[in-house]
């Protein structure tokens, strides 16, 4: 990987870690306490994210329903001992860059899953938090759409070597119903 781009990473990381502590601040105490129902964390769980890939996504356009097919490509690097993945996504096509901002909370064991779109450059708080079990890692942040509840989820799977699937969902019946918005294949350059 070109060493400039792995510095101004680093360099965007640690801004956006410094935003993600001021946000943190703005947040009540044990925001980021474990759920009973979330894996503990470990440092490296994002491991298998670190390099280079080719991304085929299919999004699914609202309120349509129909789907679109584009490429993009990611960068990942881990940092920090393995307890912060920093990943930045590129889609050409639709002029679309960004970046993910994933910590580990070591005292909680609790990841937590933050985006930034580079058009305004915020970080999304909150982010989604969970974790890894059985070669799967499901991150949820609770919100609503309206007066009505939303459980927004991401879902890490098909983890090997070279590849894996990320997939986003939303549920507006506390989880029985997840409606599938968005695919990536990721495959390694």
């Amino acid at each position: 990987m070109d060493l400039l781009r792995r510095l101004m990473m680093k360099g965007g990381a640690a801004a956006l870690i410094a935003a993600a502590a001021g946000n943190a601040k703005a947040q009540e105490a044990g925001a980021t306490t474990r759920p009973a129902n979330i894996p503990e964390g470990h440092p490296g769980d994002f491991d298998f994210l670190t390099g280079e890939w080719r991304i085929d996504h299919q999004w699914k356009r609202t309120p349509t329903g129909e789907w679109e097919s584009f490429t993009g490509e990611a960068t990942v690097v881990s940092i920090l001992g393995g307890i912060c993945s920093v990943e930045e996504l590129r889609i050409p096509s639709r002029d679309f860059n960004g970046m993910g901002l994933r910590l580990l909370d070591v005292t909680n064991k609790v990841w937590s899953d933050h985006w930034v779109n580079a058009k305004s450059g915020v970080l999304g708080v909150p982010g989604q938090l969970g974790g890894f079990a059985n070669g799967e890692g499901i991150f949820d942040v609770n919100d609503t759409d309206g007066e009505t509840p939303v459980i927004y989820r991401g879902i890490w799977d098909q983890i090997t070597a070279n590849s894996c699937r990320w997939r986003q969902g939303a549920s507006r019946d506390g989880g029985a119903i997840w409606d599938w918005g968005w695919i990536m294949e990721w495959r390694r350059a």
